[in-house]
């Protein structure tokens, strides 16, 4: 038996066109491979942003640290290991992660002036076997796979495409989404082949969704590892993401043809997930077994829907108070994985048995933000500051930022690991940016909205929006219904949508400075 599994092992694979046509798995056979020189943090710090919060100081310490070890764990691409570009480390066990990386670039793009941090994507495309499969986890020094393709573990979850569109939010790179459009396409049509139920819902286990320990099949299955014969909300609606995004991206690069066949799965997803995943007594999604039951375990994971635009108007609002709940998600630390009022939660955490995580978070963040309901904006910035301030809480106690916390104490969660950034660095970097300080890109509209709620003087000097460097800065003002005085300057044109004390105002920045 071969000591490890490698690209392509699998004689009788099909061969999918559009992963034919992935240049990333070219470059690996070329052995490509970049020859720079990974900057330090030192010669990067004053090319990244820089945020300014008066009072605040222990943010900023903490956004400091976030970079300090993220830039402590860049690699250079080795061709032993099949990788065609230098990445960050997820920090974690020498494999790359499909799931880590792919939030651990939604931080990492704030950072491109230094460091081209999307690029540890790159090297997941590079490994994709010509049927379209990517595995989730990839050894970093010698390539190999942590599992066949064929394990139920081997491989997702499906949010590398979310990756690229967030990270085209604030670059507004097409040259980038057309690279990425063929390897995503062919891996989402891999998992539709492979991963789908017979009445077209999806699969996963444990540890291909990424919440490892979570409870959510019956007692008789291994969580981390079965599948337990279910349909899991989570994959489901990331399926239905995914769909949603490659078609943008298709009409985006005038390739609606290819993706004509996501509208016809989107439109029975939707239906489905909404018609059997849906409780109308709880108002809350879940996983469905083969018996057509609900399993009834409250994970984060149902948010998913949330995020992908899947939860009809008339269910939002109810959905989303759970997230306000005391006995539910409302807990010291917000947001926990599993709800308070579940058999299985863990006051300590116990992993995803309660603990709160960078992902989870920021994806809950992003689905409320999109929502953009007075009441969902408020829930996102109550939950964004509590977390950023917990989150900070610890550092200033252990100088360090860890894998998860404790959901009824600001304190690491059990277990945990230490200077993980890796994901965590979302929390004082992406979390601080968008929803604490309220600034959001939205490069297809040429636009910043920036939501300002907070009284003290704050902002970010060195924002990077569409390869240029914006300053956003706001005075600091005794009542939040009083107008702050506004520094905005840009070295690329764009409007600033500024949303204060129950106004909106328009700002236009020709590029050449105020």
């Amino acid at each position: 038996m071969p000591d490890k599994f490698t690209i392509d092992g699998n004689l009788f694979a099909v061969a999918e066109p559009h992963a034919a046509r992935n240049e990333f798995a070219a470059r690996r056979r070329r052995n490509a491979k970049d020859e720079a020189e990974l900057p330090t943090y030192e010669a990067a710090a004053k090319l990244l942003p820089e945020p300014v919060w008066e009072g605040r100081e222990d943010v900023v310490r903490a956004y400091r640290k976030a970079w300090q070890l993220a830039f402590g764990n860049l690699r250079k691409a080795r061709a032993e290991a099949g990788f065609v570009s230098d990445f960050i480390d997820t920090a974690f066990n020498g494999f790359l992660f499909m799931w880590d990386s792919s939030f651990i670039v939604m931080f990492g793009k704030y950072g491109a002036a230094a460091f081209n941090f999307q690029q540890t994507l790159d090297n997941f495309y590079a490994h994709q076997h010509r049927d379209g499969f990517i595995s989730r986890e990839i050894n970093e020094i010698d390539g190999r796979e942590q599992f066949a393709r064929d394990d139920p573990a081997s491989t997702g979850p499906n949010i590398m495409p979310w990756a690229e569109w967030e990270y085209y939010q604030t670059t507004g790179d097409a040259t980038r989404l057309g690279k990425v459009f063929d390897p995503l396409l062919a891996y989402h049509r891999w998992l539709w082949l492979n991963r789908s139920w017979q009445d077209g819902t999806y699969w996963s286990c444990g540890l291909a969704c990424g919440m490892d320990n979570q409870p959510r099949a019956a007692a008789e299955f291994d969580p981390a590892m079965s599948h337990g014969f279910m349909s899991w909300i989570d994959t489901c609606a990331q399926q239905y993401l995914s769909g949603r995004i490659l078609t943008g991206m298709g009409k985006l690069l005038g390739r609606e043809d290819e993706t004509a066949w996501l509208a016809e799965e989107a439109e029975f997803l939707k239906r489905v997930i909404n018609d059997t995943m849906w409780s109308a007594a709880d108002n809350f999604y879940y996983d469905r077994r083969r018996d057509g039951s609900l399993s009834g375990v409250k994970t984060v994971g149902a948010y998913w829907t949330l995020l992908a635009g899947l939860v009809p108007e008339e269910r939002r609002a109810a959905f989303i108070e759970h997230l306000d709940d005391p006995n539910e998600f409302n807990r010291p630390v917000r947001v926990p994985t599993l709800s308070a009022d579940d058999p299985h939660y863990q006051p300590d955490g116990g992993y995803w048995l309660g603990s709160v995580w960078a992902p989870t978070n920021y994806m809950i963040l992003k689905a409320l933000g999109n929502m953009g309901t007075p009441r969902a904006e408020q829930l996102a910035r109550e939950i964004a500051r509590n977390y950023v301030d917990n989150v900070v809480d610890v550092f200033e106690r252990t100088g360090t930022l860890f894998e998860n916390y404790a959901p009824e104490h600001p304190d690491p969660g059990c277990p945990a690991k230490a200077d993980f950034v890796g994901w965590t660095g979302l929390a004082p970097i992406s979390v601080l940016f968008e929803y604490v300080f309220g600034i959001r890109p939205e490069a297809l509209k040429d636009r910043i909205v920036w939501h300002v709620d907070l009284t003290e003087a704050h902002g970010i000097r060195r924002y990077p929006f569409k390869g240029g460097s914006v300053t956003l800065l706001a005075g600091g003002r005794t009542r939040a219904s009083e107008l702050p005085e506004f520094t905005l300057e840009s070295t690329v044109p764009v409007d600033v949508e500024i949303h204060v004390a129950g106004q909106v105002l328009t700002r236009h920045l020709e590029g050449a400075g105020k």
